[in-house]
């Protein structure tokens, strides 16, 4: 996050020092196939990040806050309750997002709207943690010693899940087993980098920071305004979220799923496709087609690990605390309310970039009407709950991957357009000051194409990846040969 807001505060100093939409500038300055591929790459995301949020509101609905009216205590069947959900978010976020099509006023009830609800999300994580706290169940000193990155977790198992994987004596079952928890924990740790700060984000901040009317007097507010508003609150509810899922998730198995003999012969006997006991036959399963056995005689060990590797959803994590919190009715409030929230701020940011990525293709300003309907793109996220099925929750992990391979595309290009004199003209940074920026967006943009990278191999391999960067490269060089033989644009 912190490499994230360094690299928002190039691009928001860029932006304002020269008043000039970022794309156009990009295509002018550095290369059209940078300026496009930022372009297309911020549009794909929308769409994407859009999917799970969808999935994320309809689990805190259905499983926190309303179970007995849209949820699977209700007579209602599942398909229309999911409808009902998504079609009264969509309502409220289209309303909310075309409030900023109508002017300046429009973006300060936009702005005012998404306060108020980031305000509940940090309110009510901040709530699981104190409450956490007061029931004796957070150790403090792990918790900080956990601000203390480990990028050990990238090639080897966490200690908690190492300990598990001990206990399996089968040497090619423990190899399986092995090699999942690290993909597991490589995804998860991607998916973290890659929603910190996605590329749509480096987007929206430029041409919001127009549509405000902020100019080369607003740099310094900027930055602290990137510091302050955008950090601080995505620190502590991120902060809050982690702690209360690893202190009652963290090396344990699912609440549910049954190890004893007993339990475990029900299971297998079950029919049963979805909750607890389908997510953990999914990892049995998943370890049978890789390792000659038979799940009737699996050890208790692995049985462990199946049961710890379950995703979780929503309902998971405000049910283990619902001891805390003295009973159902708080613990799922709180909770529901803060991922609800969550989701519905999302929805309308991903709208809101939308509508400035339609609007720049078609080089209009970014309001009235072509505006708001660009904005419409990310409404095919209401899509995500009806073609994933369980752990909706989960869903977020593969399409933050998914961005995390987008985002160099804005690292690389603003770290070059920082350097450009041409178009900052005095305003471009010069002697420490220029090493120092650019030693920062450096380390940036070198995380970024590592992360990018790294997913892309792991997914499709190392000729896939030879692959993409060979397509890449043929991309930038077209871009540079329209741009030396093209009549500079209108900016």
């Amino acid at each position: 996050m912190i490499l994230g807001i360094c690299m928002l505060s190039a691009i928001g100093y860029v932006t304002l020092s020269t008043g000039l939409r970022p794309f156009r500038a990009i295509n002018q300055h550095v290369n059209p196939a940078l300026g496009w591929g930022w372009l297309i790459a911020s549009g794909a995301a929308n769409i994407i990040w859009a999917l799970p949020q969808y999935s994320l509101a309809c689990s805190a609905v259905q499983k926190n806050l309303l179970p007995g009216v849209l949820g699977a205590e209700a007579a209602m069947p599942d398909g229309v309750s999911k409808a009902i959900i998504c079609g009264i978010l969509l309502a409220i976020a289209t309303v909310v997002t075309f409030s900023y099509g109508s002017g300046h006023w429009g973006v300060r009830v936009f702005e005012t709207c998404l306060k108020v609800i980031v305000g509940l999300i940090v309110l009510c994580f901040i709530l699981v943690v104190v409450r956490l706290t007061m029931a004796d169940q957070l150790d403090w000193g792990a918790v900080f010693s956990g601000f203390v990155p480990n990028f050990g977790a990238l090639f080897e198992p966490a200690p908690a899940l190492q300990s598990l994987l001990d206990g399996v004596t089968n040497a090619e079952a423990k190899e399986f087993w092995t090699t999942k928890v690290k993909n597991d924990q490589r995804d998860q740790l991607m998916a973290a980098f890659a929603t910190a700060v996605g590329i749509n984000m480096t987007f929206l901040l430029p041409y919001s920071m127009l549509g405000r009317g902020w100019g080369k007097e607003h740099r310094g507010l900027s930055i602290f305004d990137l510091s302050t508003g955008m950090f601080i609150p995505f620190f502590l509810a991120t902060t809050c979220v982690v702690i209360a899922s690893a202190s009652q998730f963290h090396g344990q198995p699912r609440a549910g799923v049954a190890l004893d003999d007993a339990g475990y012969a029900a299971i297998l006997a079950s029919e049963e496709l979805s909750g607890p006991e389908g997510a953990f036959m999914g990892n049995v399963n998943a370890r049978l087609d890789k390792v000659d056995g038979d799940a009737a005689t699996l050890p208790a060990a692995e049985r462990m690990l199946a049961a710890t590797l379950i995703n979780r959803d929503s309902d998971a994590l405000a049910q283990s605390l619902r001891p805390v919190f003295g009973g159902r009715v708080f613990a799922d409030l709180v909770f529901g309310l803060g991922v609800l929230g969550m989701a519905l701020s999302t929805i309308c940011l991903l709208m809101l970039v939308s509508g400035f990525v339609v609007c720049e293709v078609l080089n209009v300003p970014a309001t009235g009407w072509t505006f708001r309907l660009g904005s419409l793109l990310p409404a095919l996220g209401v899509l995500g709950p009806f073609v994933w099925g369980q752990a909706g929750f989960y869903l977020a992990v593969p399409t933050s991957v998914a961005g995390l391979v987008l985002l160099p595309a804005a690292y690389v290009t603003f770290l070059l357009l920082i350097n450009k004199k041409e178009l900052l003209g005095d305003a471009m940074p010069t002697g420490s000051k220029r090493v120092a920026v650019n030693l920062v967006l450096g380390l940036a943009t070198a995380v970024s194409l590592f992360g990018a990278g790294w997913a892309v191999r792991d997914k499709i391999g190392d000729y896939g990846l030879i692959g993409v960067s060979v397509a890449l490269a043929v991309a930038l060089a077209a871009g540079y040969v329209a741009k030396k033989s093209s009549t500079p644009p209108t900016v």
